[in-house]
């Protein structure tokens, strides 16, 4: 199961009770206070791990709260600090203060990682409180609780290079085609229920990730259809590959479809307008394939490529463009 957005509450361990105690010898007729101090609570600690692909394991399981440490105990022996308590999710997760709204990391990488919430400090033993006037304390101190927050983890996938259109534009097609992906396809709207990901080997030394987006309709930025599941998967993509389809299986302008979706993701996040696009006619075995190409020529002024996922017209062409443009995208930045 793909999951991409959870609300979990975390809790750090309660730190220990320091310990009143005095030490009592035959031969130590003043051995004075010797209470040890309260161990240190576990954390929870949210780690981008390689290899995780997705918030499932998270979503199980709501409250995640730390071991509290031990108590003091007497002969100055402190109490054991706590392991901390480790979530591991995909590299790519946002972890989000719910109550506050407010980014406390973004896991771009593998090996990233944030103290969601701090455990409790251990409290001091009596022996902390002796004094050249005070030589027989009871003060000793509690363990302070851990730290409590609400989060929200967002995935957002991260790929070189993302799939965009309308639904049926054939972004799965095309994915199945170009990398050992095996997303589910179908000739019917919505066929793709979560991002996929596959990595497309242009020789032996240049690769690249391609995501294909779950299709997106008019609306999408105010959450209608997928809406917002799936728009901030755009975000992370360096280049955009915009599939249009010659044909809809709705009678759709082919034209319009490509503006429609241009403002979903503008309105989505403005930035979106400044990201690499290579435009695209899918599906150009169909007889109205350079027909459609014309017209967007002519609405637009950029020249769209032309592909078929079943001839395999194209696809070499556009493979190496996309390389082309995240080579120069890397440049620049």
């Amino acid at each position: 199961m793909f999951v991409d957005r959870v609300q979990i509450d975390v809790q750090g361990g309660k730190g220990g009770d320091g310990c009143c105690s005095f030490l009592r010898l035959r031969y130590v007729p003043r051995g004075g206070p010797d209470g040890g101090d309260g161990g240190r609570g576990g954390s929870i600690v949210i780690v981008a791990i390689e290899g995780v692909d997705s918030l499932a394991a998270v979503a199980h399981r709501k409250h995640w709260k730390a071991r509290s440490g031990k108590h003091g105990e007497g002969a100055n022996r402190h109490g054991r600090a706590a392991e901390d308590l480790v979530i591991q999710v995909p590299p790519g997760t946002v972890v989000i203060d719910s109550e506050h709204d407010l980014v406390l990391r973004d896991l771009k990488d593998a090996g990233d990682q944030v103290i969601a919430a701090k455990g409790g400090r251990g409290g001091k033993g009596n022996a902390h409180f002796k004094t050249s006037t005070n030589r027989a304390p009871r003060e000793f101190t509690r363990g302070e609780p851990g730290e409590e927050r609400r989060l929200v983890l967002e995935l957002k996938v991260i790929a070189d290079a993302g799939l965009i259109g309308m639904p049926n534009a054939g972004k799965s097609t095309l994915l199945s085609r170009l990398t050992r992906a095996r997303p589910e396809i179908a000739d019917y709207p919505f066929t793709t229920k979560h991002p996929n990901l596959g990595r497309v080997q242009i020789d032996f030394d240049r690769t690249f990730v391609l995501a294909d987006i779950p299709g997106l309709i008019e609306g999408a930025h105010e959450g209608v259809g997928l809406g917002h599941e799936f728009l901030r998967h755009v975000q992370r993509a360096g280049v955009l590959i915009h599939l249009v389809e010659p044909m809809p299986i709705d009678g759709s302008d082919p034209v319009y479809n490509y503006r429609a979706i241009r403002d979903e993701l503008v309105q989505f996040d403005p930035a979106l307008a400044e990201r690499p696009e290579i435009l695209v006619v899918s599906k150009a075995e169909l007889p109205v394939a350079e027909d459609v190409q014309q017209q967007i020529a002519a609405a637009t002024g950029i020249q769209p490529m032309l592909i078929s996922a079943v001839t395999g017209q194209g696809l070499n062409q556009l493979t190496t463009t996309i390389y082309q443009q995240l080579q120069s995208r890397n440049s620049e930045v």
